[in-house]
């Protein structure tokens, strides 16, 4: 019973954790594809169909907290919540229930209440008694309404009557049909037999049928959960599990005889129910508003759980919370979300999911309780909430985490403090004491892999992509690439890496033993077929030579990047370093000698460029391609000869803006590329989410087994931008001629 027991999730990318996901079992390869591709969501047109006046959809977090055992049964948990902590929280409170057998959890009946209102009766005991006279007909007449229910098992079970007395002093008669709905959540159903009864029981007893409704009082679903910790898993560096143990059982006994500490303390509760709720279609309204009538029963508003010392020192924990759920039936149908989360739930029925609802709550009341207890509440809370304030304040990924420690570290967890947090790490080397050199990235729109073969290729710069500055040094050469996360100091005598690259152009550059502090700062990630190493290498180069008031020409820099670029992959065709020296769009052969041909270019096209999940090696990709040629030269070398036809074809086009004609080329340009071995799974799902959401064409950039697309998008760019977001895939910032 392990299936649940998924560690370290949160150091996947969304990707991974759907692989993970579906590796386990707990999602269909359909499943999956469909969160890769975002279609989760609904669209604003199935919205339209479900309440009025929608003018678009919101979106929330989806996640899953793992390790819950529930009744002996492996469980995961789908919630939609935006809070920071909570899925982190639950997650940790099922795995260390999982040591003493995980939760226990039973709901003896599934009941609704529908609720028929009766005024203006003279003797209403009267009107009961008739009533209760017929109550087997009037049963046997509702369950007519809904015949179908019937024959799945449901149906009316019990009609109770009640007389009560208005502010006025006249009296009421509230009549109770108590209905099970099967796995339906059943306010429809009940609110039509409610409906189709009243004129009925007013025949009966006289008087005027005020209101005719369901409640949402669930108190005849109650749901009951338990479960025990163990008290050495509660001990922290500084308490022992005793203490921890008493701490929380003194916690939960003061949100029973105090109100205002309760609501907060069933506000933790309702945390987990409601996001499930939330995943898995149900209406959290409904819930939250019985569970919250349930907990003043006796009088006074008090706590859904409660914790006490069990027989054997262990920590015990229960809960009482009323959960009137469905798996059917709703907008559930509708929503493909709803219908994900329930899959990935597991549940075979509403009773499963209301006792798998009153577990999450337990596991988050005892989560809150244990950090109350312990560290308090803000500790890790304002961590992860700090990671959202981060990100709102246009972090980058490469800066996230030094931006998250540093916002918590001053306790100001504010967006402004971000900005000036982002603000200081900044690498924009314009401030530096020395002129900033500059290169360009580079997208190859047609030709990857056939160039190293003698063909065409065609590719366009990402201008100014990388910025670096050199300044003498005393002590050693350093080399710092922040977004990178690269601080090196560089061994002056080592052939390996970027030692070897940085000792390659000081060589050349002639510096004998001047040591030199290189910062440098690129927009380009690593590894993602954008050229990133030939324009760093250009930028270093240049950066290094102005420093040192060296004369050197385009034509020598780009020398000195083309050898830097063997160090890297071998058997370079020499586009990356062309592309990042000289900056401008290019129709590239080397077929011995580099033959380039400057693409006049009208404007810069539309393109969006994304990444996914694994970096593409280069140096690798270009040998299992170099080893495939040779086992089967005639097929491959007729493959780069159409991709050389379209590289030449594509670049006439694109200079004339017949922006169709060249998605078109991109579209089979990919094809081929495929043919070729390098594309994978992750690159086919974004180049059919970009084609899906208006792009013209899409193919992958550069050496492939990872990497980067590139998608032709005019008009479309914001569009696809934001469908490979959903995806949870990151793409490039906006392109411009400027850089």
């Amino acid at each position: 019973m392990n299936r649940s027991r998924l560690s370290g999730l949160h150091r996947l990318n969304v990707s991974e954790r759907i692989a993970e996901l579906e590796k386990a079992g707990w999602l269909s390869p359909a499943a999956a594809r469909n969160l890769r591709a975002g279609q989760q969501v609904i669209s604003a047109v199935a919205a339209d169909k479900m309440i009025e006046n929608v003018v678009g959809v919101f979106g929330l977090p989806m996640a899953i907290a793992p390790n819950f055992i529930v009744n002996k049964r492996d469980c995961i948990v789908p919630l939609v919540v935006e809070e920071p902590s909570i899925v982190a929280a639950l997650g940790n409170a099922a795995a260390l229930a999982r040591a003493t057998g995980g939760f226990t959890a039973t709901q003896d009946e599934s009941l609704l209440a529908g609720q028929i209102h009766l005024t203006g009766i003279s003797d209403s005991d009267a009107a009961v008694e008739s009533l209760r006279a017929v109550a087997n007909e009037l049963i046997k007449t509702a369950d007519e309404v809904h015949p179908r229910l019937k024959a799945r098992g449901g149906g009316v079970r019990d009609l109770e009557f009640r007389v009560l007395q208005l502010p006025d002093g006249a009296a009421l008669i509230a009549v109770h049909v108590l209905v099970d709905t099967g796995d339906a959540m059943g306010a429809n159903l009940v609110n039509t037999i409610c409906e189709s009864i009243a004129p009925g029981i007013k025949a009966i007893c006289g008087g005027d049928v005020a209101l005719r409704i369901l409640s949402n009082l669930a108190d005849r679903s109650v749901c009951n959960a338990l479960v025990r910790y163990a008290t050495d898993d509660l001990a922290t560096d500084s308490m022992s599990g005793e203490q921890v143990r008493d701490r929380i059982v003194q916690a939960s006994d003061i949100a029973i005889v105090d109100p205002y500490r309760a609501v907060t303390h069933n506000k933790g509760v309702m945390n987990g129910i409601d996001a499930i709720a939330i995943a898995t279609g149900n209406d959290w309204r409904a819930i939250e508003a019985g569970a919250h009538a349930h907990a003043v029963r006796n009088g006074q508003y008090s706590s859904l759980t409660q914790w006490s010392v069990a027989d054997n020192g262990e920590l015990q924990g229960e809960i009482s919370v009323p959960l009137k759920v469905g798996i059917v039936g709703g907008t559930l149908s509708s929503n493909p979300a709803a219908a994900l989360g329930l899959a990935i739930a597991g549940v075979q029925s509403a009773g499963q999911l209301a006792e798998l609802m009153a577990a999450v709550g337990l596991a988050q009341n005892f989560a809150a309780l244990r950090a109350l207890a312990t560290s308090g509440i803000q500790k890790g809370h304002m961590r992860l909430h700090a990671r959202s304030v981060a990100a709102a304040a246009g972090t980058p990924e490469e800066l996230l985490d030094e931006v998250v420690a540093e916002l918590v570290t001053s306790g100001e967890i504010k967006e402004w403090k971000a900005v000036e947090i982002l603000a200081s790490l900044s690498t924009d080397v314009a401030d530096e004491p020395c002129e900033v050199a500059t290169a360009a990235g580079k997208i190859i729109l047609f030709g990857e892999h056939a160039v190293v073969y003698g063909r065409h290729a065609l590719a366009v710069p990402i201008v100014q992509a990388v910025r670096a500055t050199a300044t003498q040094d005393e002590r050693s050469t350093t080399l710092t690439v922040r977004e990178w996360g690269l601080q090196s100091v560089i061994a002056r005598d080592s052939g390996n890496g970027v030692d070897a690259a940085i000792n390659l152009i000081l060589k050349e550059l002639n510096v004998g033993d001047a040591n030199f502090r290189i910062n440098v700062s690129s927009s380009l990630p690593r590894g993602m077929g954008l050229g990133s190493s030939a324009a760093i290498a250009v930028a270093i180069t240049r950066a290094v030579a102005q420093c040192i008031a060296a004369d050197i020409d385009d034509e020598r820099v780009n020398a000195i990047a083309f050898a830097c670029e063997k160090l890297a992959h071998g058997t370079p065709s020499g586009i990356d370093n062309t592309l990042s020296c000289y900056g401008e769009a290019v129709l590239f052969r080397n077929s011995g000698s580099p033959d380039v041909q400057a693409v006049r270019l009208q404007e810069f096209p539309p393109l969006v460029v994304a990444f996914s999940h694994t970096a593409g090696p280069t140096a690798e990709q270009v040998a299992g391609v170099k080893s495939r040629h040779e086992q089967n030269a005639t097929r491959y070398d007729a493959l780069f000869d159409q991709i050389d036809e379209i590289s030449r074809t594509g670049a006439r086009a694109l200079a004339a803006m017949r922006y169709s004609d060249v998605g078109r080329l991109m579209n089979v340009c990919h094809g081929l590329l495929n043919a070729i071995e390098v594309s994978t799974p992750d690159l086919e799902n974004m180049v059919s989410i970009a084609r899906e959401n208006g792009a013209l064409g899409a193919k992958l950039t550069g050496a492939g087994g990872g990497g980067s697309i590139v998608a032709l998008c005019p008009g479309a760019e914001d569009t696809v931008r934001s469908a490979l977001h959903r995806a949870g895939y990151q793409t490039l910032q906006p392109i411009t001629p400027e850089g």
